[in-house]
């Protein structure tokens, strides 16, 4: 009986909780049903219909238009507006007609069109000079106070690449920023060819002769140049050239970071060459792994504080019996240990009688050891005075390059074409010839033949006539003629 009356109860209990769920239900579809919620779902559709059709630009402006009177202008504008004349300012080249009829108007804005697209010559010459101006002013406040000239030592002597080195030293030294003179020392004596080079510079140039001519071997070629650079250095001291000394050779590639660089120096610096090889034998180029990777530069080792410690050379040791001996070799050129470009001196270093450091040697006591001098490190008593440049020689400020031409070469002399040049392209409306290239005359005779066998006969295309057309009916019988006569023979 307890049972029976628990599962009475408990069924009850169930039957109740089924209903209310269903009130809950049915109350929920009630609210879901609403004539306020119904309004509000068909406003929505309609909005988004709006604005689909109509787009999301033009509902914007709807719904400012009705709400918001005082805060929007419209930002549409009258005809008579457009139609009205601007009030530009009238430019001083433009012309009468451009002024009077040209109006181009997008938006609120005009657009003023120039009389001509390119610039005028004048306006930019002025734009050049302002540019200038302005370079010469950051110059003055961020970069060196008190610039010093810069004396340029080019040994030189006349031969095929003359032209082609001296020209692109030429340029580099004709970009300095500063006072420049330039000395350039000429093996065998002054020459037209040289003078009539550095003339086209425009800079203070002086142009020296040196007795002895310069000979056929690079061995000999170095010790030759590098008395040369002591001849210049002499020049500054008779003459008195107050400035750094700076050792441009005419086959090297120099940075205009250098001559930066130059300004800094107190009495003589050093900074990292860039040693450029050329060779025809790729495997002289590559390095096992044994020997270890050598980086082909020259200049000063510093330490973590930034002290002169060392100098990094070039190993020339790979080249042993592969580097060339005379000047028109194929085989790649080597230099010096220490190259005299890689260094730059205060000019009052060679002066007489001005207080100068102790470690300096006197030029005077060098008379007839020149050929021993390899560097300007043998000017100096001791090397640690030596200011390394460049970030401590952390940057290549120039690059060492030796080429020359072969004696043998077919360059013009002083490149200067004459007689003139034989044509090989004639000048017509292709760079190509229109006849064919001649042929030998048996060639000619069997080309001939196999033309006349092979080739089909062609007819231009005339008017349509009665005379055409019986010949064509003239040439179609013959032919008929001929087939059936080959027909008959087969």
């Amino acid at each position: 009986m307890k049972l029976s009356a628990l599962q009475q109860s408990y069924l009850t209990r169930r039957a109740n909780s089924f209903r209310g769920s269903a009130q809950l239900d049915s109350s929920g579809d009630a609210a879901v049903k609403s004539p306020a919620a119904i309004f509000w779902l068909v406003i929505h559709g309609l909005c988004c219909l709006i604005s689909l059709v109509l787009g999301f630009r033009f509902s914007r402006l709807v719904f400012f238009f009705l709400f918001s009177t005082s805060l929007y202008t419209a930002p549409f504008r009258g005809g008579a507006d457009i139609a009205a004349p601007l009030n530009v300012p009238p430019a001083a080249n433009r012309t009468a007609a451009v002024s009077t009829a040209s109006r181009v108007v997008v938006g609120r804005h005009g657009i003023r069109i120039r009389p001509w697209p390119h610039p005028d010559p004048v306006e930019v010459m002025k734009a050049h000079r302002i540019i200038e101006r302005v370079q010469r002013e950051q110059r003055s406040l961020f970069g060196v106070k008190n610039p010093r000239t810069v004396i340029a030592v080019t040994p030189t002597y006349v031969r095929t690449f003359q032209t082609l080195h001296l020209t692109g030293v030429m340029h580099a030294l004709m970009l300095v920023p500063y006072d420049l003179v330039w000395i350039v020392v000429e093996a065998g004596g002054v020459t037209n060819e040289t003078a009539s080079i550095i003339a086209k510079s425009g800079l203070r140039t002086i142009h020296v002769g040196f007795s002895q001519r310069m000979p056929n071997s690079w061995d000999a070629r170095h010790k030759l140049e590098s008395r040369m650079r002591l001849h210049a250095l002499r020049v500054v001291r008779k003459e008195k050239l107050d400035g750094v000394v700076v050792f441009a050779d005419d086959s090297n590639m120099h940075s205009m970071e250098l001559f930066d660089e130059a300004q800094n120096v107190k009495w003589i610096g050093a900074v990292s060459v860039g040693i450029l090889l050329h060779s025809d034998d790729s495997s002289s180029m590559v390095q096992t792994e044994e020997e270890g990777a050598v980086m082909p530069v020259q200049g000063p080792a510093c330490n973590a504080t930034d002290k002169l410690v060392g100098w990094h050379t070039f190993n020339s040791l790979r080249y042993t019996g592969r580097s060339a001996v005379y000047i028109d070799d194929k085989a790649p050129v080597l230099p010096t240990k220490l190259e005299w470009s890689g260094f730059v001196l205060n000019s009052r270093l060679v002066w007489k009688d001005v207080d100068k450091p102790e470690w300096v040697k006197d030029l005077d006591k060098l008379d007839g050891a020149d050929e021993g001098i390899e560097s300007p490190l043998s000017l100096l008593k001791s090397t640690s005075v030596v200011e390394p440049l460049g970030n401590c020689g952390r940057q290549v400020l120039l690059w060492w390059l030796r080429v020359e031409a072969r004696t043998d070469s077919k360059f013009p002399s002083r490149w200067i074409i004459d007689p003139p040049l034989d044509i090989t392209i004639p000048s017509k409306r292709t760079p190509w010839p229109d006849t064919p290239p001649e042929l030998p005359s048996n060639e000619k005779v069997l080309i001939g033949s196999q033309e006349q066998t092979n080739k089909p006969s062609t007819r231009t295309k005339t008017p349509r006539s009665r005379r055409s057309r019986s010949k064509r009916k003239h040439d179609s019988k013959v032919i008929g003629v001929q087939v059936s006569t080959h027909s008959e023979q087969n």
